[in-house]
């Protein structure tokens, strides 16, 4: 029998073993997500079973008084809030940022901004917290005259200073692998440096800077330790930026270590976890399609200027 008969039939069911070891990697994923959000379903039906609707969306979350009161509203705005700041916040910032990196930057600057954004995204987030509480709510209480500051728009900033390393990295990535083709036309075209950055090379990497945004955002949403310092942690129904509120992380992680096992306030907790999970999941599947959509589009019309 020929050698690269028998290369060839060993080769077959090892490729074949190679492909579906992948195959269980790429699943694992997803049954894990799957596990974790059946886990946390199997943990909040009995509170769903003997509250109602009602009680849940209502305005104060009082699991200590009685009869205990579980509203997840002030939870849910209290999140929100928070998020939607730290996203205008850090957006602006990480997309010009990276813009600048990308295509304004020399190889010397770009070689020492690097570095500092990469040590920026790996601060604990409690050593945030401690620089939050002690520097930026002070700063957040004298400018805007606050008798305190512990309010949203400190948490925010400080979601921001977290989001920012992200979104400026992989946006900065995204921008650098626009073909310089795109470039070299438009400046042939008369276009100026600055035209054809922000007309021709962000749009171009609009598909990328948004999955940055989203992974900036999804930064924000999950994180625990410095909200739950600095936000103040008064579980109210607010839409100022300037006011205390309590968010979903911080609930759980202040709650959950004195709570007793299989009470109500237990299964309560594991409900806001699993709203909690929902929410970052619809965000991903959201971005996911909006993406897919732009680069359907963009392909589109590339065929049709062809044709």
């Amino acid at each position: 029998m020929p050698l690269h008969t028998l290369v060839k039939r060993w080769r077959s069911p090892l490729e074949r073993g190679i492909q579906g070891l992948l195959l269980v990697a790429a699943c694992s994923a997803i049954l894990i997500v799957g596990f974790i959000l059946l886990y946390l379903a199997k943990e909040s039906y009995p509170l769903l079973a003997e509250v109602s609707l009602g009680d849940l969306l209502g305005d104060r979350w009082l699991p200590a008084s009685d009869p205990p009161r579980f509203g997840m509203l002030p939870l849910l705005t209290g999140s929100v809030l928070v998020t939607l700041l730290a996203t205008l916040l850090a957006v602006p910032f990480g997309v010009c940022g990276a813009v600048y990196v990308a295509e304004f930057a020399s190889d010397r600057e770009r070689a020492l901004l690097k570095p500092f954004v990469e040590v920026l995204a790996g601060i604990p987030s409690v050593v945030l917290g401690f620089f939050g509480l002690m520097v930026v709510g002070q700063v957040v209480k004298q400018v805007f005259g606050l008798t305190q500051g512990l309010t949203a728009l400190t948490g925010a900033i400080l979601l921001a200073f977290m989001a920012i390393p992200t979104i400026l990295s992989v946006s900065e990535d995204a921008i650098r692998a626009v073909p310089k083709s795109y470039r070299e036309a438009a400046l042939a075209m008369g276009a100026s440096r600055w035209q054809t950055t922000w007309r021709v090379i962000v749009p171009a990497a609009s598909s990328g800077v948004l999955a940055a945004v989203m992974l900036g955002v999804g930064r924000v949403v999950g994180e625990t330790m410095a909200v739950l310092m600095v936000t103040g942690n008064a579980a109210q129904i607010t839409l100022s930026p300037f006011e205390s509120v309590r968010t979903m992380t911080a609930t759980i992680a202040a709650e959950m270590g004195e709570v007793a096992h299989g009470s109500d306030h237990y299964h309560a907790l594991f409900l806001v976890g699993l709203l909690l999970l929902l929410m970052t999941l619809g965000i991903n599947l959201t971005a996911r399609r909006f993406v897919r959509g732009r680069v359907a589009g963009k392909t589109a019309s590339r065929l049709g200027g062809r044709a």
